[in-house]
């Protein structure tokens, strides 16, 4: 806080002293906010009243969210906000999602099954073996009040839109042309009417060079995706799709969840730019003056790269999964049909 204190007496003899020109006061201020970065933007929030620190105010109690709704999914991530009442009734909100004048790092944050950042972003691991069948706890404290604490059960849930790509890679882009050099301009003559001389030509601009194409888009690996049946009070669809040696593993609800596999070729690069033609030159001033050089042409625009091939996408799925393959979307673009086959299909984990 000393370079704070620091800034304001600068401010404070700036705008005392009428010797002080404009300039001087604009390399003032320049040096002032130079001297607020290095105080720390905390501490200058702090002082601004834009953030609190909680060892410095009474608190009442304490409170935690999830604004995005009470679950979440593998894979997904999700806000935390914590809640803080003073005894006035006054209520103070973290910093990040709840936009509040709470710092985070006044915060304790223990979880179990998902993971909080220190930023209190929620996330829970995509492979849902290893959050099946738990409860997501996040437990706050704060360090500064012992006696404050706020337990959230957070939800595990599957009616998301799951996404598994296994998508080519896009092409690369060309690359731009380069611009031509412009034409130099023709020499001086003499306007003199007792000795007069012509002005020089100026020379013609180069060309631009042609763009360069783009890439071709990387095809997409085969696929193989597995779907089973999990029975329970609520049914739920266990699917592993592999492709290119990995694997992918997903728990979806039927009701309102969803698998996308994509196996989509790669889009083509998009083709550089053709350089542009330079100027001619200007003709020399003279009597008569001389002629301008031509412009050079501008070079071609590359071509963009033709996309890839899809992948080939294999759905093996067992019988009782049928009434639920509405639920599985798939998108190989220019790849061959999808294949179904039905058969017995074991738990997948």
């Amino acid at each position: 806080m000393n370079g704070f204190r620091s800034s304001l007496r600068i401010l404070g003899i700036v705008a005392a002293n009428p010797v002080f020109d404009r300039s001087t006061n604009w390399a003032a201020c320049l040096g002032l906010a130079s001297l607020l970065v290095l105080s720390g933007c905390t501490a200058v929030k702090v002082k601004l009243g834009m953030k609190v620190y909680l060892d410095k105010i009474p608190i009442t109690s304490i409170e935690a969210s999830l604004p995005k709704g009470p679950g979440i999914a593998p894979g997904e991530k999700s806000p935390l906000v914590v809640v803080v009442t003073q005894p006035d009734g006054k209520i103070l909100q973290t910093e990040g999602a709840g936009h509040g004048k709470v710092l985070w790092k006044d915060l304790n944050v223990t979880a179990s099954v998902v993971t909080v950042t220190q930023k209190g972003i929620v996330s829970l691991r995509h492979d849902p073996r290893i959050s099946e069948g738990k409860l997501a706890h996040v437990t706050i404290t704060v360090p500064s009040h012992p006696d404050l604490r706020a337990e959230l059960d957070i939800p595990l849930r599957y009616d998301y839109a799951f996404i598994s790509n296994f998508s080519g890679r896009p092409g690369s882009s060309g690359m731009s042309g380069t611009d031509g050099m412009p034409g130099a301009s023709g020499s001086m003559g003499s306007t003199d009417p007792n000795n007069p001389s012509p002005g020089g030509d100026g020379s013609n601009g180069g060309n631009g060079s042609d763009g360069q194409d783009g890439g071709r888009g990387g095809d997409a690996p085969p696929v193989q995706v597995r779907v089973t049946l999990k029975s329970g009070s609520r049914p739920l669809l266990q699917v592993a799709v592999s492709a290119a040696g990995h694997q992918k593993l997903y728990l979806v609800d039927p009701q309102g969840g969803s698998l996308t596999v994509k196996a989509d070729g790669g889009a083509g690069g998009s083709g550089g730019r053709g350089g542009r033609g330079g100027s001619g030159g200007s003709g020399g001033m003279g009597s008569p003056s001389g002629n301008s050089g031509r412009n050079g042409s501008d070079g071609r625009n590359g071509f963009d790269g033709s996309p890839g091939k899809g992948g080939s996408i294999t759905v093996t799925y067992d019988p009782q999964a049928k009434p639920f393959l509405s639920t599985i979307h798939l998108s190989n673009k220019g790849g061959p049909s999808p294949v179904f086959k039905e058969e017995p299909v074991g738990p997948l984990w």
